[in-house]
């Protein structure tokens, strides 16, 4: 920029505080015109010295470079804010779109836990109705057992007025028949309690499930001549009545059982079960209610401090006796408690297949229950391999007595003692199979038998008496089966 307008602008930037200014045009010396711009300054009415002049270029060029940093910043500002708003215009079409879809995927997600949400609810649902038909199922089994026990209630006590009725009968006859009587009306009208009618009125009377009722009734305190009330000899075994099927391999081989003698909060309805087939067998399932054992819905699953082995395990005044595996030795496990009370070695017993039943199944030792309490069925090497008897004291297992008989273990398929007598039977898988031998403890003799015994899946694992029940229990190829007996006088 030229000095002079420097000089001018300066004065102008100088005066701009000035009230008035002049304009003047006129014509120089040589002719040519010229513009003179006057201010009136308040504090000296001439132009500015050189150095001030100076001063004022430099301020001002100072304020220029300010604006234009200003003008720069600004224009770089509204670059910004242009270029923003084109991508802004640009992409205003394709935004709603992409929220809608935002939208819609998280609508169908929503829609999906929806979903999820009502089919559990409907499995619930489901689910809660099978557990009310059970219930109803349940009730009603409840009610119709309650029915047959008053039933069988009703039954006894008519059976027990009856048997009260004959026998006062028979001694007032015994007692008050005229004399005048012809002896051969006199012998017909007296009862005989020796003959067979009279033995099958006991037997009826034995087979009802209410042994507490029987002891109290005065049908079952029998003469000194009679021996124990529901006793006798084994004579006849009913049909296998199937009460449950294993669903496993592990159930092919096992034992079932009920308490003779149970103790609360135990019932004579409560079941427990073993399946026997593995190499560490410690869970046994305890069902409250029959129902419950045949649709397979235990209410409790102990679990043995120590593994079991073999068939032979029962359950007698609240405890489960069973062979501690690869042993000799009996243990006794209360249930209640869930706590081992004793254990003890059968002395010289064989175990791990030295001496068990012809079907195998390390049955060497097999426990057992009667009317007279609880059992062990074994073989030593004494034996020779023939079947040993001892009677254990159910509290410490102590052996009591011992009796060994002439059969050998490993020719029969299975054995039970029954009144005090044991039986075996002949084989595991025929079909028409026999208790082919009986041994009396109270003798020391044996007899063979040819009583016929069916073996209906053709592999009976398993066979216990239950002296409360009266009946045989047993385990034949993967099924838990029942079966009716009747005993007569030995």
């Amino acid at each position: 920029m030229p000095a002079t307008q420097l000089l001018f602008l300066a004065c102008l930037v100088y005066g701009t505080g000035a009230r008035t200014a002049q304009l003047q045009k006129a014509n120089d010396r040589s002719g040519r015109c010229q513009y003179t711009f006057s201010v009136a300054s308040p504090s000296e009415s001439s132009c500015p010295e050189q150095g001030q002049a100076m001063s004022a270029i430099q301020d001002l060029q100072r304020d220029s470079s300010v604006q234009r940093a200003d003008l720069e910043s600004t224009k770089a500002r509204l670059s910004s804010l242009e270029s923003l708003l084109h991508r802004l215009d640009v992409a205003q079409p394709a935004g709603p779109r992409e929220a809608e879809e935002g939208l819609q995927r998280e609508l169908d997600t929503l829609r999906r836990e929806r979903d999820q949400l009502e089919t559990q609810t409907r499995e619930l649902e489901a689910a809660y109705g099978n557990l009310l038909r059970d219930k109803s199922v349940l009730e009603e089994e409840k009610r119709q057992l309650g029915q047959e026990n008053e039933d069988l209630a009703r039954r006894l006590e008519s059976s027990s007025e009856e048997a009260a009725r004959l026998r006062r009968g028979q001694c007032l006859q015994a007692r008050d028949a005229p004399q005048d009587v012809p002896p051969g009306s006199r012998n017909a009208s007296k009862w005989n309690l020796e003959n067979l009618d009279f033995q099958e009125l006991k037997s009826e009377l034995t087979e009802v499930s209410a042994p507490r009722i029987l002891k109290e009734s005065p049908s079952s305190h029998p003469s000194s001549e009679e021996g124990d009330a529901g006793c006798g000899e084994l004579v006849w075994v009913g049909e296998p009545v199937t009460l449950r099927t294993a669903e496993a391999i592990t159930g092919k081989y096992g034992v079932w059982m009920r308490d003779p003698e149970p103790t609360y909060p135990h019932t004579r309805e409560t079941t427990w079960r073993v399946d026997t087939v593995g190499t560490d067998v410690r869970q046994v399932f305890e069902y409250d209610h029959p129902s419950q054992f045949v649709h397979g819905y235990p209410s409790k699953v102990h679990v043995l401090p120590t593994s079991l082995e073999s068939t032979g395990a029962v359950v007698y005044k609240g405890s489960l006796y069973f062979q501690r595996s690869n042993s000799r030795a009996v243990v006794r496990y209360e249930l209640n408690t869930e706590t081992v009370k004793a254990e003890k070695d059968i002395p010289g017993a064989g175990y791990r297949g030295q001496f068990p039943y012809s079907w195998g199944g390390y049955t060497d030792i097999d426990l057992a229950v009667d009317e007279t309490g609880l059992w062990v069925i074994y073989s030593t090497k004494e034996a020779k391999g023939a079947i040993v008897l001892s009677r254990l004291n159910p509290e410490n297992l102590e052996l009591e007595r011992t009796w060994e008989t002439n059969i050998r273990k490993q020719s029969v398929a299975n054995a039970f003692i029954i009144c005090g007598t044991l039986y075996t039977i002949s084989s595991y898988s025929s079909a028409d199979a026999t208790v082919n031998f009986a041994y009396d403890t109270g003798t020391g003799s044996s007899k063979a038998l040819t009583i016929p015994f069916k073996n209906r899946y053709r592999y009976s694992s398993m066979l216990d008496y239950n002296p409360l029940e009266k009946k045989l229990f047993g385990w034949d190829n993967f099924n838990m089966v029942t079966y009716d007996i009747r005993l007569s006088k030995m």
